[in-house]
This record gives C-alpha cells, structure tokens and sequence, in this order.
C-alpha cells in the first residue's frame, strides 16, 4: 500500500522561514530564524565590509542548511515569499543529491498573516 506523500510549505525570506507541513487534517507549523548580523559586539570600527559580507554568508549558508534539514523527509515542497531567499535555497538544494528524489517548487508572494501563508499552502497542495 502506497504511502500518502509527505508535503511541506514554507513562507521565507533572508530572515525567517515558516514551515508547515501539510496534511488533510491540520498545518503544524515551525518557524526557522536566520541569526542575525547586528548581534553581539560587531559593530567595531576595524570591521571591513568584508568581513561582514563574510559573516552575513556564513549566517544565510546555516540558515539555509537548518531549513534543508526540516525539509529532508517531505516529497513537495514549495517554497514561497516576496524575496530571493526561496530562490537561493531552492538552488542550493537542487545542487544537493540529497534532495533529488524531491519535488522542490518556487511561488512568489507578498509578506503574508500566518492565516494567510497556510491557505496559500492548502490551496496549493489541493490543487497539485
């Protein structure tokens, strides 16, 4: 007997990711958050823009590896929000083979209630 597919959407942008797994029943939701660049005592005045352009790439990279992790066990995914976020992550996890085998999909949307971002999912999956 066939297992029903596991799917997932998620609301992102460079600084938050809200993660809601889809089923018939309920969206159980999980928010993901990026750390952020003016924490801590950054804000020396040796700090080159290099250096922070560096930390920034490094904070988006582990953003994007927790998201990637979350979503490793779903069959879709759709990835949507009014930034390049879902765009950058999709691409990465294209480039991984560990998420081969899953149906990655992009949407572009504006900033959305939580009400919102689940029918944007649920109408999505219902459709698909």
């Amino acid at each position: 007997m066939n297992q029903p597919l596991k799917k997932v959407g998620i609301w992102m942008d460079h600084s938050s990711a809200n993660i809601m797994e889809y089923s018939t029943v309920t969206l159980e939701s999980k928010i993901i958050t990026a750390k952020s660049l003016h924490s801590g005592h950054e804000h020396s005045e040796d700090s080159s823009e290099n250096k922070k352009n560096h930390k920034e790439q490094q904070h988006l990279s582990e953003y994007y590896k927790e998201i990637g992790e979350a979503i490793k066990h779903f069959d879709e995914v759709l990835l949507f929000g009014p930034t390049d976020a879902k765009i950058e992550l999709f691409n990465l996890l294209k480039a991984d083979r560990h998420f081969e085998k899953i149906k990655i999909d992009t949407k572009q949307s504006d900033k959305m209630t939580d009400n919102q971002q689940h029918a944007f999912v649920s109408d999505y999956f219902t459709r698909s």
